[in-house]
């Protein structure tokens, strides 16, 4: 029990997934130790010991496949990214040369070449550099399995707790079990982690980019209520903000498929998915549609392009989850932060900026084509009504290419990404030739503000709340109203209630955002007139800095404080 004169202490970081909990702290155990440089002696073969390296990565790799199985979605999709790490050749043979010439003890060794590894990464920056910190999360599994000790990982308790860390490998944060890790505080990483996509996907509040400072002052047991939209962590919390924040977890929202606001506009709220689990859960969550297949996923951690009868097979198993209804795929998003052995170039200097998404079918356009002759065998053999788009358009002349192309294939809806600031300038102009159109936030927000939005220090530019990226988004709507063409947001904007309500107000049609998000954006969107929206993005537009803008919308949206949001 807290003492009535008792001062709360508030700690800050970024809030990267909206809600209101409390719970004891239970901080992840640190990695393992870096093992002593040591050598072996006379007595110890080294090729049995290089076998020992093999035998551990597999161990790993096993480990972490049996996992991968048992996660869904983007969790099984990082784990089995992490295992495919963990047999990568180039960190086992190194490690094997170095007992070998220099006889260095297998765990050394291994901790050596995974270092050099990450700082080849790291220097390529971008995507590359973000696998820095898988190729430490399975250094340290391999180690651990070599020396005998427990494998890292998220604490096991038998209550449920808010986890501290300073950083989450994709691999933990894909295993979170949100019955126990009610939310998670982390001194690294930014709004656009995969740390900080994960957690929204799970619904859990988080709060990432606090710093060793704050996260120095969480210790195991105490009592802390994490507020995950504010990004803000109050030690020692009255009984009032306890009971606050039950009352909020015991609330139960849902969606019924009618997203519109309170004077009857409709807003189609619709879901992102990569695969059948995903689109099946947003169906039975009551998403209006998909407004964003993220088909990559059918290509991540292939040595070659799938078959068509393999993409039709997986497109199939999403489109099926929605008959009637929009089943928005966008084209293969290659290259940047999913690179692709055999169609991307992971030597290029800057592959944000390079040969990436559409700018792929330059030198192989037949991948493009056989995915849009597997998207018209699927449609074909479903009820759902299949648009498609192709990310990274920048000028009209490529919209134009790519529409012809898909309604070559039958594909009648056709449209584009609009992830480049030169689209949204230029909107007017491509659509002339695109049916749609659909804003990723978080490329626009990178290439409008100039920050790689996987770099943790620039995670204050990282936010749809600039208001350079809202008047881009308003310049795109405005574009498309001559055509009468539908824009929509399917970047992590969508998912932000607040920032909802403001896109709505700039022009958009449609949002589409984790399914977990829908109730909170619904709830809040039914809460405001058309004519609010329109003023609200008004004040974000006319803001100094994002923090102006989102303080200033979220001070005329009571609702939020009352939602917890």
């Amino acid at each position: 029990m807290v003492p009535s004169d008792a001062t709360p202490t508030s700690l800050t970081g970024i809030g990267v997934s909206p809600g209101l909990v409390a719970g004891p702290v239970a901080r992840m155990a640190p990695g393992i130790t870096e093992p002593e440089i040591a050598t072996l002696d006379s007595s110890r073969d080294t090729e049995k010991e290089c076998d020992r390296i093999a035998q551990a990565a597999q161990t790993v790799k096993k480990s972490l496949e049996l996992s991968a199985a048992e996660a869904k979605g983007d969790g099984r999709t990082l784990l089995e990214t992490t295992a495919q790490m963990a047999a990568d050749p180039t960190l086992t043979s190194s490690a094997q040369a170095m007992v070998r010439e220099r006889r260095l003890a297998p765990e050394r060794a291994v901790w050596e070449a995974a270092d050099t590894l990450a700082s080849m990464l790291e220097s390529l920056g971008g995507y590359m550099a973000e696998r820095t910190r898988d190729v430490a999360d399975v250094r340290d599994r391999i180690v651990a399995v070599l020396i005998d000790a427990p494998m890292p990982g998220i604490p096991r308790l038998p209550e449920p707790f808010v986890l501290v860390a300073e950083d989450l490998a994709p691999a933990d944060t894909a295993l979170l079990d949100p019955e126990k890790v009610v939310a998670f505080v982390t001194s690294e990483g930014g709004p656009t982690s995969h740390t900080a996509i994960l957690a929204r996907s799970l619904g859990m509040p988080a709060i990432v980019g606090a710093g060793t400072a704050v996260i120095d002052r969480l210790h195991d047991g105490d009592i802390v209520l994490v507020d995950g939209t504010k990004g803000v962590i109050t030690l020692d919390p009255s009984e009032d903000e306890l009971r606050r924040a039950r009352e909020l977890a015991n609330r139960v929202r849902v969606f019924n498929g009618d997203g519109a606001t309170r004077d009857g506009h409709e807003v189609q709220l619709l879901a992102n998915v990569g695969d059948a689990a995903g689109a099946r859960s947003a169906a039975e969550a009551g998403a209006m549609g998909i407004g964003l297949f993220r088909t990559e996923f059918c290509f991540l951690d292939q040595p070659e392009e799938p078959t068509v009868e393999a993409q039709v097979e997986a497109y199939r198993g999403v489109l099926e989850a929605f008959p009637g209804k929009k089943v928005v795929v966008r084209t293969l998003d290659a290259g940047a932060d999913k690179p692709l052995p055999f169609l991307t170039d992971a030597t290029e200097a800057n592959p944000a900026l390079g040969v990436r998404a559409y700018r792929t079918t330059r030198r192989d356009p037949e991948v493009l084509e056989h995915q849009l002759q597997a998207l018209a065998k699927a449609e074909a053999a479903t009820d759902a009504k299949v648009w498609v788009m192709a990310p990274m358009i920048s000028t009209a002349d490529e919209a134009e290419a790519f529409t012809d192309k898909a309604r070559s294939y039958g594909l009648k809806t056709a449209g584009m990404m609009i992830e480049v600031p030169s689209a949204a300038l230029m909107a007017d102009k491509l659509f002339e030739h695109a049916d749609f159109a659909s804003i990723g936030t978080n490329d626009l927000t990178q290439y409008v503000m100039a920050a790689d939005r996987l770099l943790s220090s620039l995670a204050d530019l990282s936010t749809g709340w600039q208001p350079a990226v809202l008047r881009l988004i308003k310049a795109a709507c405005d574009g498309a109203s001559p055509h009468g063409r539908p824009v929509g947001v399917c970047g992590e904007a969508a998912a932000d209630p607040a920032l909802a309500v403001v896109l709505v107000g700039l022009g958009v049609a449609s949002l589409s955002m984790t399914a977990r998000a829908l109730p909170d954006v619904d709830a809040v969107l039914k809460s405001v007139d058309l004519a609010d929206c329109q003023r609200l993005a008004g004040l974000a537009t006319s803001a100094r800095t994002a923090d102006d803008a989102r303080g200033a919308v979220r001070a005329e949206l009571p609702i939020l404080e009352e939602l917890g949001l």
